[in-house]
C-alpha cells in the first residue's frame, strides 16, 4: 500500500478544479497506474467549495483521502488551503496558488480576509506557493490557472509531463489547446 500516493485538489467554483483532477487521473491512467478520483462539487456554481481526490499506485482500493493521509494538497485559492489542511500528512506538500476569492461572509463584511494565509502554512507544512493566476494571465488567459497548477503538481511529484499531453489536449476546447499546453509547462517551469 505504501506506493500508493494521495492527492488532493481544492477550489471554489469555476476554477477547473475538476477538470485538472479529470486530466490528472487520465494522465495517470496512460501511464499505466491504477487510479481512483472522487470529487465534490458542493455548491460549486455559486462559488463553493469544490474539492477532487486522486489516488494513484500499483493498486488502489478507495478514492477516499482521510484527515493525514494526502501526500499533496493543491489548492487552487488560498484559503481553501488552510481549510483542508488538516488532510495532508505531515511530511506532505501544500502547492498554493496565490490567489484569493473571498467567501460570502466576507464579501458582506462579518468577517475579514485572513492577510497571512501563506505564512501560516508555510509554518505549518512544507509550501510551495504558485503565482498561477498571474502566469495564466501573462499567457493570456487567467482561467488558464488550473492548468498552470497541474503543471506544478506533475512537477513536484516528479512525473513524465509526456503523460498529460495528449490528455490536455483531449480534455480542453481545440482553440485553447496551445493556451493550456503552455500553462501547464509555465506550471512546470514555476516550480523547478
Amino acid at each position: 500500500m505504501s506506493d500508493v500516493k494521495s492527492v488532493l485538489m481544492v477550489g471554489v467554483g469555476g476554477q477547473g478544479t475538476i477538470l485538472a483532477g479529470k486530466i490528472l487521473s487520465l494522465g495517470l491512467m496512460a501511464a499505466g497506474h491504477d487510479v481512483k478520483m472522487s470529487e465534490v462539487h458542493g455548491m460549486a456554481q455559486r462559488g463553493g467549495s469544490v474539492s477532487n481526490q486522486v489516488r494513484f499506485g500499483e493498486r488502489v482500493f478507495s478514492p477516499i483521502i482521510g484527515k493525514g493521509q494526502a501526500d499533496i494538497l493543491v489548492a487552487f485559492e488560498k484559503m481553501e488551503a488552510l481549510r483542508w489542511l488538516e488532510y495532508l500528512k505531515p511530511t506532505g506538500v501544500a502547492v498554493v496558488n496565490d490567489f484569493q476569492i473571498p467567501s460570502g461572509p466576507i464579501l458582506v463584511g462579518q468577517r475579514d480576509y485572513p492577510a497571512d494565509i501563506l505564512e501560516e502554512l508555510r509554518s505549518r507544512v512544507n509550501t510551495v506557493v504558485v503565482q498561477a493566476s498571474e502566469i495564466a494571465a501573462g499567457l493570456g488567459n487567467v482561467r488558464a490557472m488550473n492548468l498552470v497548477l497541474l503543471g506544478a503538481l506533475v512537477q513536484c511529484l516528479q512525473l513524465n509531463p509526456d503523460d498529460f499531453t495528449a490528455e490536455i489536449a483531449r480534455s480542453v476546447k481545440p482553440s485553447t489547446i496551445e493556451l493550456n499546453l503552455a500553462a501547464f509547462y509555465a506550471g512546470m517551469a514555476a516550480v523547478r
